[in-house]
Formats: structure tokens, sequence, C-alpha cells
């Protein structure tokens, strides 16, 4: 296994939207393994392919508190969602910044897990709020982009003065 770089924020990859894995096979899962590492180290509960520069939608969360609970998700799909809440969020592409973000409460979701096979999930809370921000960036989505458009230009301006002094 092997930590991968993280893309942050304004990176123009992070807005590509990402093509379908076609087989879970050795790469894909070579892939997610690098994916939890990487995760596991930043620290984070959940990361997508494209924020590692690979454009396949492909996601991993482990929202306990041990490590004891990793989750990948292969192709995820949103079958219905339920309720509405309103949670805390941070990301590891825009890092340093965390905004109150409105979602379903719940949602129903079909993928594939790490060895192909396929599964239907339903899941509330944080979990239900991590898979949907991961989902959203399989589709060239962040979670900034749920905030008004002032806040999105400060968090952008801050973002690009971080790239340049780094």
């Amino acid at each position: 296994m092997s930590r991968l770089q993280i893309l942050h924020f304004p990176d123009p990859r992070l807005r590509r939207r990402c093509e379908p894995v076609s087989a879970v096979d050795d790469d894909v899962r070579r892939l997610v393994d690098d994916m939890f590492e990487t995760m596991y180290d930043a620290p984070g509960i959940g990361l997508s392919a494209p924020q590692v520069n690979v454009a396949k939608r492909v996601i991993t969360i482990d929202v306990s508190t041990d490590r004891s609970a990793p989750l990948c998700l292969v192709n995820p799909e949103i079958l219905a969602t339920d309720g509405e809440t309103e949670t805390e969020e941070g990301c590891l592409s825009v890092p340093g910044v965390y905004e109150i973000v409105k979602r379903p409460e719940g949602v129903r979701v079909r993928a594939l897990d790490r060895d192909g096979g396929s599964r239907e999930i339903e899941a509330e809370g944080l979990l239900a709020v991590c898979i949907q921000h991961e989902i959203d960036h399989l589709d060239g989505r962040l979670f900034v982009d749920y905030l008004s458009r002032l806040k999105r230009q400060r968090i952008r301006k801050k973002a690009e003065k971080a790239l340049r002094h780094a």
C-alpha cells in the first residue's frame, strides 16, 4: 500500500465527473487499499478517488473512532433519501474549512464492494452525510458548492493564497 497525494481546492481536477468502474479487479482493489491508507493517515473519515487524481467512481469511508468500520463503495448511486439535517462538514481537499451544510438525513445507496459484489446500504446521521459528500466528489461537486457565493469566494481566495505560499 502507498499513501496518495490529496488534491486541494481549487484544483480543477476536483471538478471532473468520474467514469464508472467497469470491473472490480486487482488495480481497483489496490486503489481502494491506497485510499484507505491515505484517508487514515490524513486523518479523515471519507475519501473519493478524484481527490487523489483518479477519475473513477470509488469512495472509501470509515466513520468509526477506532478505524473498525471501513466501507468501500464502487459505482455508488443514491436510490432514495429521507429527511433533512444540517451538519458541520469539512473536507481533506479543503483543509481547515468547516461549514454547516444542509443534506438529507438518511440515504439508501446501491454500490459494488471491494470484491465486486453488489450491495445496498441504508444509512443515516454521519454515515449518510459522509456517503453523500463523497458521492458529490464523484460528480465534480464539493461541499463548498452548498455555501453562499460570498463564503465560497472567501474560501477560494484563502485556498489560492495558501497554494502560493506552499
